[in-house]
């Protein structure tokens, strides 16, 4: 059965998402992409020195023909910020893939929900493809979906925080109602986190920092990639209900009760 992730009309086998920030060297971060299986691959804007024209950045080790880039507005406090970022970020890849990210906040780094429904309208109107970074507000989800978002991407908790699905049921609400896929992104500390999202659900998991500043990111990058394969198939197979109380995995036929307790009759 296929059961690829589909993105505008796009099909990817993997549903790893991987950020490209914080890596020690462009050796690890390569490493880890290698080791994630993972096909659509970030890189912010605003954070490359594009006023050093001889110094590499992001975009000229990574190899094009294996990943889709895929640009973010991450650092755009404004709308205006937002789109200048995105219409740079297509002059550079050539791509009209852009994650839209505004976050007036330094300290908590909470997306702005008005600024990016604002943005998203926009940047759909000038033939943008946008997937927004948002809080997990089912709301704001449904109006990005309307106004033509090709995914949402809802925060599993802040940015780089590492504290896992502290939106579960939020989460679980705009699975259930989306009509477009559904990223977790954010708050992803551990390869159960990523598990957990594709358990309840979620499409896929975009991630950085629980890769990036692990010990060794090749190898956290391999049990991320494991970890969403697991969760999509405990997904699609269908977990048991959770019951207030214990259910006997044995049968009970043939056992009788006496005084010193239950007691097993063999059968011939």
């Amino acid at each position: 059965m296929n059961d690829n992730l589909v993105i505008a009309g796009k099909e990817f086998s993997s549903r790893l998402i991987l950020g490209t920030g914080k890596y020690d060297s462009p050796e690890t971060c390569l490493a880890a992409l290698e080791a994630s299986g993972t096909e659509i691959v970030t890189v912010a804007i605003r954070r490359l020195d594009l006023d050093n024209p001889d110094k590499p950045t992001e975009l000229d080790y990574i190899d094009w023909k294996k990943y889709t880039i895929l640009p973010n507005t991450a650092g755009s406090k404004t709308v205006e910020e937002a789109l200048l970022t995105a219409r740079l970020g297509r002059e550079l890849t050539g791509s009209e893939w852009v994650k839209l990210e505004v976050i007036p906040d330094a300290k908590y780094l909470l997306p702005d929900p008005i600024s990016t429904l604002e943005a998203a309208q926009t940047l759909i109107g000038e033939g943008f493809t946008v997937l927004p970074y948002i809080h997990a507000d089912p709301v704001l989800a449904g109006r990005l979906e309307e106004a033509g978002c090709a995914t949402v991407m809802p925060l599993g908790s802040a940015i780089g925080s590492g504290q896992g699905i502290l939106t579960l049921d939020e989460v679980k609400i705009i699975v259930e109602e989306a009509h477009v896929p559904v990223v977790v992104d954010a708050g992803i500390g551990a390869p159960s986190d990523a598990a957990l999202a594709m358990e309840i659900g979620a499409d896929a998991v975009l991630l950085n920092t629980a890769v990036a500043l692990s010990e060794d990111p090749p190898s956290m990058a391999e049990a991320m990639r494991q970890a969403v394969e697991a969760g999509r198939k405990a997904y699609l197979a269908g977990r048991i209900p959770k019951k207030a109380y214990a259910s006997a995995s044995s049968p009970l036929e043939g056992v009788v009760r006496t005084t010193e307790g239950p007691r097993r009759i063999p059968v011939s």
